[in-house]
C-alpha cells in the first residue's frame, strides 16, 4: 500500500532509530567509516563506505537535481549485505532481540525489538 519495500523500510513512523548524537563531518573520514551490526552478539553484516555502490558526493549531487538538501538532512542509502531474508535459512527479528549498529568513529547504539502492531500507523 505504501510503495513497497523501498518507501515502508525505512520511513514508517518509530521504526528507523538514530543516535545517539549527531557527528559533524569535520570530526569523521566518511570514505573510511566501516559499518557493523550484530544480532544478539552475532555478526551480521559489515562492509566500509569505500565498498558503497556510488559514493557519498555522488549520491548528493544526483538528489540535488530533484530535491532540495538542507544542513542536518539524513541520506539513508541501503544496507550492506547479509540481511536476513537473503539468508539460508532467512534471519527475521523478533520480540526481545537484542541489535547493535556502530560506525567507525561513529560511536554505537543498541537497541531491544519490541513486537508492535504497525497497523496503528500504516492506516
Amino acid at each position: 500500500r505504501h510503495g513497497g519495500q523501498w518507501l515502508k523500510g525505512k520511513s514508517i513512523d518509530r521504526t528507523m532509530p538514530m543516535g545517539p548524537w549527531i557527528t559533524l563531518r569535520d570530526s569523521v573520514d566518511i570514505s573510511k567509516v566501516i559499518i557493523e551490526f550484530e544480532l544478539n552478539g552475532k555478526a551480521m553484516q559489515r562492509a566500509g563506505t569505500a565498498d558503497m555502490a556510488f559514493p557519498i558526493s555522488e549520491l548528493i549531487s544526483e538528489l540535488s537535481f530533484g530535491m532540495t538538501l538542507h544542513a542536518g538532512d539524513v541520506l539513508l542509502t541501503g544496507t550492506p549485505s547479509g540481511i536476513g531474508n537473503a539468508r539460508t535459512p532467512p534471519v527475521f527479528l523478533a520480540d526481545g532481540d537484542i541489535l547493535v549498529t556502530r560506525g567507525t568513529d561513529l560511536g554505537e547504539m543498541i537497541n531491544t525489538m519490541r513486537a508492535t502492531d504497525l497497523t496503528t500507523y500504516c492506516t
